[in-house]
């Protein structure tokens, strides 16, 4: 099999699934959600499916929630849309990365601010 195989089909079904996601789930606890991420297992028989939501702990599992009772409807889409042997068995996990992402920054602009002030207290 070749290694670029599982890299298109990942970005063909994150691709499909926001798609799914954005234009055809009405579910209320599905709110402004973006797939962020497709992590296939080799032989293509499970993939995990990472999102991240706009809002607080709450806004997350209840989009979790929407997400995981259309687990069956999204699946049945994909497998009309993609053409694979095999669909894979889909799960759905809250990508964290972006908050990690996010702290990291804020703590680099605090350590920024403390050496600004100690310069401009040196220089005094």
């Amino acid at each position: 099999m070749s290694r670029l195989r599982p890299e298109r089909v990942q970005e063909a079904l994150r691709q499909e699934i926001s798609k799914i996601v954005l234009e055809e789930i009405k579910d209320p606890r599905i709110g402004f959600l973006t797939i962020t991420k497709v992590e296939l297992t080799k032989d293509l028989r499970y993939a995990k499916v990472y999102f991240s939501v706009l809002g607080g702990a709450k806004e997350k599992a209840l989009a979790l929630k929407g997400l995981n009772s259309a687990k069956g409807y999204i699946k049945g889409m994909m497998a009309d849309r993609i053409s694979l042997r095999l669909v894979p068995e889909i799960s759905f996990r809250i990508d964290e990365s972006i908050e990690h992402t996010k702290e990291i920054y804020d703590l680099f602009k605090r350590i920024e601010k403390k050496d600004e002030g100690e310069i401009d207290a040196a220089s005094n």
